[in-house]
Formats: C-alpha cells, sequence, structure tokens
C-alpha cells in the first residue's frame, strides 16, 4: 500500500472549501479520471474512473465527517482499495490548508505501474492544484455540514 501527501493553501474561508468537497459529484470538474461520482446517500458514494484506458467502478463509506475539520472514508466494494482523509485547517479568514492523506494499494498491472514510477502521486498533486483553482474561481456550489462518527 502506498501513501500519498499533498497539501494546497487555498484563498477562500474554510466552511467555502470545506463545502466544496462534500459535493462529491462535482470532483469530476478538478479530478483527471474521475468521470462520475454518484452520491448514494450520506454515507456511501459510487465512482466511476478511467485511467491509463483502465475503468473502475467502485463503492466509498465516510466513515468520519466533521464540518470544517476533516472527511474520512474507505472503498467498500469493487477492486480498488483505498483510504484516507482530507482535511481542512483555517489559516485566517479568508485562507484555508486543505490536505489530503491517501492510502491506496494497486491491484492491478497498470495501477501498479502507476504507483512504482509515480504517476499516482502526480495525479493526486494535480488534482489538488485544480481544486485550489476551481474553488478560487467558483466558490463552493453547495455544502452538506452533516456529523458522520466513526462505527
Amino acid at each position: 500500500m502506498s501513501t500519498v501527501k499533498e497539501a494546497v493553501e487555498v484563498e477562500v474561508p474554510v466552511s467555502v472549501a470545506y463545502n466544496q468537497w462534500t459535493q462529491f459529484e462535482e470532483f469530476p470538474k478538478f479530478m483527471e479520471g474521475v468521470e462520475e461520482i454518484r452520491q448514494v446517500d450520506d454515507r456511501h458514494n459510487h465512482w466511476t474512473t478511467k485511467i491509463g484506458g483502465v475503468k473502475r467502478e467502485f463503492d466509498t463509506e465516510i466513515v468520519d465527517q466533521f464540518p470544517d475539520e476533516r472527511i474520512t472514508w474507505r472503498t467498500t466494494s469493487g477492486d480498488t482499495k483505498q483510504k484516507g482523509t482530507v482535511s481542512f485547517q483555517r489559516l485566517d479568514d479568508t485562507h484555508t490548508r486543505v490536505q489530503l492523506v491517501m492510502d491506496v494499494e494497486p491491484t492491478g498491472a497498470a495501477e501498479k505501474a502507476a504507483d512504482l514510477t509515480g504517476t499516482i502521486d502526480r495525479r493526486v498533486k494535480g488534482d489538488m492544484r485544480r481544486f485550489k483553482e476551481y474553488i478560487e474561481q467558483h466558490g463552493a456550489s453547495g455544502s452538506w455540514r452533516g456529523r458522520i462518527t466513526p462505527g
């Protein structure tokens, strides 16, 4: 399993950054290779990705969510194995640090090669950079401010 870490400082208040991250169905606007995310309910999402010509579908579960602080998830089905946390740190009234820490277990030959060559790491860094550009240009398009606790 590989761990990928990336952080960006965004020029929006913490609530704006957090609110946009809760809009999972909009991830394809800034995440490369994510074709679609369908939010099933408050805890569950169904993902469709296509990376390096390989299409994957998998489900995720949010296991911990605390408004303006963090969202933690894990995969629950499909042949993609990952878990991670995105955290939000208020720097001042108009700046927020968004940090993503994700553990990815490459499952197929293409994913293992991408991991070895650093492609996964570069993709996450690019996704975070695109999130920064997106949120600073558009602001949040919605929000979900509920609390999900582990267990």
